[in-house]
């Protein structure tokens, strides 16, 4: 348990680094349209919900804030996921130059962690990828906001400059996936299911199957496919719960498409979360019920 713990600590660190980098190289070189604004907020606005709701978490349980008792290391590494979230939403949304859909998204995400939990009182765990609901429900809150322009991530760069970004988040996410999170099965599946969906979609609907595959080549599905899919605290840890996991998700975006509803790559990821916890919450209530069945004693006979 300690291991996991200690797994899942150094990926956040490494991830909280990238998506740093990736963020400040984005403003300053690669052509990210959103204003310095939008991080900032996004950020800002992450830490402050996590730092709220865990003080509230903690005063109802009886227990210490996990932010405080480790000094300023502990501290940054309470906000670490927060810092990611903030970023994520900030960088994956386009909202113009308005920031409150910013800050709803970086709120909604924070605030899902806390709100949408399964198991036992001993290991509840929230259900839900943090950054993808609050990009959800933001796309569903604000019909107005959109998703950052995938031409963004490579803008600025010269024509042979255009391959070198994605192989370094490919090669980047695939070292962070196999050492510390351990979802490339997950991955795989993923990618798999999304071609078998668009030939399935190409056979039956009539789609032309290579442009079904495009998104594929954005810098936004890569991140998307080895950053956001992986998240190890919100999908299954055995292999065959991640292949299930990801091929769920194609055949969610599938259908999605299918029906000409857009964002389907986010919506498609809260859907499966969203089955996913209803799953974990059934077989932990029927866990429950068995446990209580048991503790009840058996009348002595006659």
């Amino acid at each position: 348990m300690a291991e996991q713990k200690d797994m899942r600590l150094a990926a956040l660190r490494r991830f909280a680094t990238a998506i740093t980098v990736l963020n400040v190289l984005g403003h300053a070189v690669l052509g990210f349209e959103q204003s310095l604004a939008t991080p900032v907020t996004g950020v800002l606005v992450a830490y402050a919900t996590e730092i709220l709701l865990e003080a509230v978490e903690s005063w109802r349980l009886g227990r210490r804030p996990r932010f405080l008792g480790g000094g300023v290391r502990g501290l940054v590494d309470f906000l670490l996921s927060a810092h990611i979230t903030g970023l994520a939403v900030s960088m994956l949304l386009y909202a113009n130059e308005r920031l409150l859909p910013v800050a709803f998204a970086a709120a909604a995400a924070i605030g899902s962690k806390y709100l949408f939990r399964v198991g036992t009182n001993g290991a509840r765990r929230h259900v839900f990828n943090p950054s993808n609901l609050g990009i959800t429900a933001t796309l569903l809150a604000f019909p107005w906001v959109g998703i950052a322009q995938p031409y963004m991530f490579t803008e600025n760069l010269p024509a042979s400059w255009d391959w070198v970004l994605p192989v370094i988040i490919v090669c980047s996410g695939t070292m962070l996936n196999t050492k510390f999170t351990r979802r490339v099965p997950l991955i795989l599946a993923w990618l798999g299911g999304f071609v078998l969906q668009a030939a399935i979609r190409h056979f039956v609907f009539g789609n032309l199957f290579f442009p079904s595959l495009n998104p594929m080549t954005g810098v936004a599905f890569l991140l998307f496919t080895f950053y956001m899919v992986t998240d190890p605290a919100t999908t299954p840890a055995t292999r065959r719960g991640q292949i299930a996991f990801g091929l769920a998700i194609a055949a969610a975006y599938g259908t999605l498409m299918a029906l000409h509803i857009v964002f389907g790559l986010f919506f498609g990821l809260s859907a499966v979360c969203a089955g996913r916890g209803a799953l974990l919450y059934l077989r932990a209530l029927a866990a429950q019920r068995a446990e209580a069945r048991m503790k009840v004693p058996v009348p002595a006979e006659a």
